[in-house]
This record gives C-alpha cells, sequence and structure tokens, in this order.
C-alpha cells in the first residue's frame, strides 16, 4: 500500500533538522579554522607584548642607571664646588696674613736689626704655600668643570633613555590592544562554538523524537481503512478546547532551527486538566525528547497530540471518550514555563488546530 502524501510530513521535518544539523557542523568546522587562526595570532600578539615588555623593562633599568650616575656626578660636582668655595677663602685669608705678616716683619726687621735672611725665608714659604694652595683650586676647577661636562652628557642620554621610555610605552599599549582584541575574537568564537554545540545536542535528541514519533505514526496510520476519519471531521468547529489558557504560538509561526510551529501552544497554570478532544484509542503515551510527557489519541484517520504534561493518566490501548481527562498541564520537555502544547493531524500532517474548535481561541 503506497504511503499517504501526508506521511512524509514528520519525515520532512526529520530531514530539515538534519540538515540543520549539518549545516551547524559545517558552521563549526568553520569557526574551529577561524580560531585556530586567531589563536595562532593570539600567540604572536602575547608574544610581541613580553617583547615589548621586556625592552620596556630593559629601557626602564638604563634609565634608573641613568638618573642614579646623574644623581651622583651632581653631588660630587657640588662636594667639589664647597671644596673650591672652601678653598678659595682659605686662599684669601692666607693672602691677608701674609700680606699682615709681612709688614709686621718688616718693621720688626727695621727696629730689631735681626737677621734678614729668615725674614726672606718666610716670605719664600708663603709664596711657596700661596702657589700650592692656587694649584690645589685649579684641580679643584678643572674637576668641577669635567663633571659638568659628564653631567651634562649623562643628561641628554637621560633624555635619549625618557623618549626611547616613550616609545616603548606606546609600543607596548599597540600589541597589547592587539592582544586583547584577538583574545576577545578567540573568546567569541569559542562561545559560538559551544552554542551551536548545544543547538546540535538539542536537534540530535528532537531529531530522534522525530524518529520515534514517525516510527510510532505509521504504525497507527497501518492499515486504516478507506474514508477513516469521516466521523472526526463532522465535528469540525465544534470541538471544546483541551484545557484553559492563552495561546503563545500558532501554527505555521516560525520557531527557531528553521523549525515552523505545528500545532498551538496554550500557556496555563500547572495542574490544569487537559481533556480529550474526541473519543479514540491511545496511540502513544510516554516521554518523547522536545515533547516531554507525551499523550496521542488515535480518532482514526485523525490523531491529536498532547505535550509537555506533567502528569499521563492513560496507557498505550486505552478507550477514551471526549472530554475525558487524559492529562495535566506541565512543563516537561524543557519547556521554561507551563503549559499545554496540541497537535491535530490528519493522518502524518499537521493542521491548523484552531478552526476545529467551538470557541474562539483562547
Amino acid at each position: 500500500m503506497a504511503a499517504r502524501p501526508a506521511e512524509r510530513d514528520p519525515e520532512k521535518q526529520l530531514q530539515q533538522v538534519r540538515e540543520r544539523i549539518e549545516d551547524l557542523q559545517r558552521s563549526i568546522r568553520s569557526d574551529t579554522d577561524r580560531r585556530d587562526s586567531l589563536s595562532a595570532q593570539l600567540r604572536d600578539a602575547e608574544e610581541g607584548v613580553r617583547n615589548a615588555r621586556g625592552r620596556l623593562g630593559n629601557v626602564r633599568k638604563q634609565l634608573a642607571a641613568s638618573d642614579a650616575r646623574l644623581s651622583g656626578l651632581t653631588a660630587e660636582r657640588e662636594r667639589n664646588q664647597k671644596i673650591l668655595r672652601e678653598q678659595r677663602l682659605a686662599l684669601a685669608a692666607q693672602l691677608r696674613a701674609a700680606y699682615m705678616t709681612g709688614r709686621e716683619e718688616q718693621l720688626k726687621l727695621l727696629l730689631s736689626q735681626e737677621d734678614p735672611a729668615a725674614f726672606g725665608r718666610m716670605l719664600i714659604y708663603y709664596s711657596y704655600l700661596g702657589r700650592a694652595r692656587a694649584e690645589k683650586i685649579g684641580e679643584i676647577e678643572a674637576a668641577v668643570t669635567a663633571l659638568e661636562q659628564a653631567a651634562a652628557q649623562e643628561a641628554e642620554e637621560r633624555e635619549r633613555l625618557a623618549a626611547l621610555e616613550a616609545d616603548s610605552r606606546r609600543e607596548l599599549s599597540s600589541v597589547d590592544s592587539a592582544r586583547t582584541e584577538r583574545s576577545k575574537a578567540v573568546r567569541a568564537i569559542n562561545s559560538q562554538i559551544r552554542n551551536n554545540s548545544d543547538t546540535i545536542a538539542k536537534l540530535k535528541r528532537e531529531a530522534a523524537g522525530l524518529e520515534k514519533l514517525v516510527a510510532d505514526l505509521r504504525r497507527a496510520l497501518k492499515g486504516l481503512p478507506p474514508g477513516a476519519g469521516q466521523a472526526f471531521e463532522k465535528v469540525r468547529g465544534k470541538l471544546a478546547w483541551p484545557t484553559g489558557g492563552k495561546i503563545v504560538a500558532r501554527f505555521g509561526q516560525p520557531r527557531g532551527g528553521g523549525l515552523k510551529w505545528n500545532g498551538v501552544m496554550i500557556a496555563a497554570d500547572r495542574g490544569t486538566e487537559v481533556r480529550a478532544l474526541y473519543e479514540g484509542r491511545i496511540a502513544y503515551s510516554d516521554w518523547l525528547p522536545g515533547m516531554g510527557l507525551l499523550l496521542i489519541i488515535d480518532h482514526g484517520g485523525y490523531m491529536s497530540l498532547y505535550a509537555h504534561n506533567e502528569q499521563l493518566f492513560k496507557s498505550v490501548g486505552d478507550r477514551v471518550e471526549g472530554g475525558e481527562v487524559v492529562a495535566t498541564v506541565g512543563d516537561s520537555g524543557g519547556r521554561s514555563q507551563p503549559g499545554l502544547y496540541l497537535e491535530i493531524r490528519r493522518g502524518a500532517a499537521p493542521v491548523d488546530p484552531v478552526p476545529w474548535f467551538r470557541h474562539p481561541a483562547p
């Protein structure tokens, strides 16, 4: 017996899920290649940062050494300038003393008629002492001049090192900014890879659920007699809603991953009773990935599906009547909020449930 066109709908959904998984896997491979390339750039950037920090550290050491030398030269120059001042003062005092002493000794010699040779020797001594002190002053002046020249050269060197330090800081800032940007890019790609991997895992669970649903629907549809479903079609526009609440997702609306809603999502309080739309036989009563606790009622050519329940009160093979309580509202299957997901299928093909009810959508 050839498969009805409607039976291919779940298989189409399954194929869409598988294609979405392949797309995400290709995206992960591409992102992984980009991440590896950026990681290599990040490694180079981090090495650049290390090298720049090393150069900056060396320049700062040289700058500190230059500061120490300049400080030493300044201190030595000030010490020599102090000695120079003292020597100049001493020489001036000596010259004044010699002058005064010479006048007194000359007067004594004239008055006392003492040995003129002693007076001459004294003058020679003062003259020698003055020359020695003057030579010392000259040496100190030369040393001070040399220190001033050395200090000037060291000051120039310090200016060069200070400019080099500024350049090194700018270089470090530049390479560190590049490192930060590459690090952010690597983290972003890693996050995207994790998100895609999580989505793939979720889609694989959904694919497994669809595979099981396809198999169950095929078993339920096997051997349906001609004209099956006519009784259910007669109640179109006359059914009561299975539970109270507000529709938050409608048939045909996008639901992410390239898929669309095949039914309606009704927000309702946890534990609210869920009632069968119409009489029939329980074709499925178990947990299903993506659907949570799922109940499927076979109405003969048509099926109604009730998902994300908190409790299921019927088992496969049980007969139910329209309006009979079959489950309670929950959030099973990963829902963030409690609610009932409802589908009506003609064979395996989902149809919009809303036109089947006698009251407007809640």
